[in-house]
């Protein structure tokens, strides 16, 4: 057996482990497939710290893929089934990926792409690719011999520039498999994820947050129910069909499940809930107000990124009591707030976060040793960009990234609040904030809005969000202009492409700022 599998292979081999809208694999069936197609890939000539790219949605292959890759020492690449075939190739060549497992949808990009890589196979029918059961089937049945721990690699959303591999030093290839156990399970007693609990994923499995709240906790014995899209109706139908007890949302689901009409809103029983979490992006205060009135006190946040994995929680008690706060940190996390000459920040002072692992761990940029010593100070502590404050009760609050800030006539202006605004405006289906040129200020507030349908870009709906913005918020925040848009260009994590709305505005100068 997987080594990671078998208390629960033998606990309950016959309960579903991992289900998608195709079916369902019990944990039996489950390890079956994995240890053949560890021994395919075994077959094929990959060996320990080799890379394999998974380019594909979510579905039960994504996960007998990574158990089978962590079981045997490879490093695999999650992959962004949005990228362009350009992005993918530049992907595939960066991380040296050996092989690629491409799902039929994402076909043309795969074939483009991929045209130097050794071994390629198809989940489903892509052509010159090796279909994937055709693949598992020439692996061997029985448990892999010499299992040692292989690890993920995730690239960053690249939304300054080409996306960049990410690897943390407890992940390791070559590191015993019990690392990883006791890694997942310390995350499922944090999370507060009970055991045999059911987790429901219904964002992409190849950001580092969904990846964590899935396969880390199918890793400690909690199953997955799986979907390739969000859809909030069916989330609700989800919940309580297969009594899911934990799921991760970013904000922007919150606004989806909330704009339900209130008879479907209540059609549903959501009880067998624990453990909502929600992170990625900011969440308006108002949105979270109103999705604890609904679940009920098991709303909780977390404070992270892919590089810096998760360093604070919070509950809904607290923060009910401290609104705004995304918690305290971890035990293994050291949060620094420090001015801009590296000193330590007094209470509720805003400044850059710093980071430290008091269990030694740190992070690395792929090939790029550049970068990382670039996100490191000489004391060892590293930074993601993000501007926030720390409460005299040790509870941190953000402000917002230091590439988004504004600085308008000497003032520094966080856009995250300002959008926390203007999303609870009823005519709002998303916003984005951000500074644009100014000749007498430097900067100034500009918000890029898409429209809830039913609503129409005119002159007098601008007007009405601005005075809106400036009933709650000081006037120099208050947006000085607003661009309707069709779509925002926004990831499926719920992170935006800022640089992509504020480019064209500076694009005849020599700085962006």
């Amino acid at each position: 057996m997987a080594e990671l599998l078998r208390p629960y292979v033998q606990a309950r081999p016959d309960e579903p482990a991992v289900t998608d809208e195709r079916g369902s694999l019990t944990w039996s069936e489950f390890n079956a497939r994995v240890d053949r197609l560890a021994g395919a890939l075994r077959g094929a000539g990959l060996v320990e710290s080799d890379t394999i790219a998974i380019h594909s949605a979510n579905r039960r292959e994504y996960f007998e893929l990574m158990t089978a890759a962590t079981h045997i020492g490879l490093r695999y690449v999650l992959v962004n089934w949005h990228w362009t075939a350009d992005e993918l190739r530049y992907v595939l060549d960066d991380s040296g990926a050996k092989a690629i497992f491409s799902e039929d949808r994402f076909a043309a990009e795969a074939a483009e792409a991929a045209v130097d890589t050794p071994i390629r196979v198809g989940i489903g029918e892509v052509p010159g690719f090796t279909p994937y059961e055709d693949f598992l089937a020439g692996g061997p049945d029985g448990e892999p011999a010499d299992q040692v721990l292989g690890s993920s690699m995730i690239y960053t959303s690249g939304t300054t520039g080409r996306p960049k591999g990410v690897r943390r030093k407890s992940m390791a290839t070559g590191l015993p498999i019990e690392t990883l156990k006791n890694i997942t399970a310390g995350f499922a007693q944090i999370l507060s994820i009970p055991e045999g609990g059911r987790s429901l994923l219904v964002g992409p499995v190849y950001h580092s947050a969904q990846w964590l709240w899935s396969y880390g906790l199918l890793c400690a014995g909690r199953s997955v129910v799986m979907r390739s899209r969000f859809d909030a109706e069916e989330t609700l139908r989800l919940i309580e069909e297969y009594r899911i007890t934990n799921i991760h949302l970013v904000p922007t689901q919150f606004v989806r499940l909330l704009r339900l009409d209130e008879a479907t809103r209540q059609a549903h029983d959501l009880s067998s809930l624990v453990a909502v979490w929600h992170g990625a992006a900011p969440c308006p205060p108002e949105i979270k107000r109103q999705m604890i009135d609904w679940f009920g006190p098991v709303v909780n946040e977390y404070y992270g990124s892919t590089e810096a994995s998760v360093n604070t929680v919070v509950s809904s008690e607290e923060w009910l009591k401290k609104p705004g706060t995304v918690g305290r940190p971890l035990p293994i996390s050291e949060v620094h707030v420090l001015r801009e000459d590296g000193s330590e920040a007094d209470p509720d002072e805003r400044g850059q976060l710093w980071f430290r692992y008091t269990n030694g761990d740190d992070i690395e940029y792929w090939r790029d040793p550049k970068k990382t010593a670039g996100m490191h100070r000489e004391d060892g502590l590293f930074t993601t960009g993000d501007i926030g404050y720390l409460d005299a009760d040790g509870y941190l609050f953000l402000a917002d990234r230091a590439i988004d800030m504004i600085i308008s006539a000497g003032v520094n202006i966080y856009p995250a609040e300002i959008e926390g605004v203007l999303i609870t405006h009823p005519a709002v289906r998303d916003v984005a904030v951000f500074g644009v040129p100014d000749a007498e200020y430097g900067e100034q507030v500009k918000a890029a809005v898409e429209l809830e349908e039913g609503n129409e870009p005119t002159d007098a709906l601008t007007e009405d969000l601005i005075a809106f913005s400036r009933q709650k918020l000081a006037g120099y925040k208050a947006p000085r202009s607003i661009d309707f848009v069709t779509t925002l260009p926004r990831t499926p994590t719920g992170k935006l492409y800022k640089r992509l709305l504020r480019e064209p505005y500076w694009a005849d100068r020599d700085t962006t700022i």
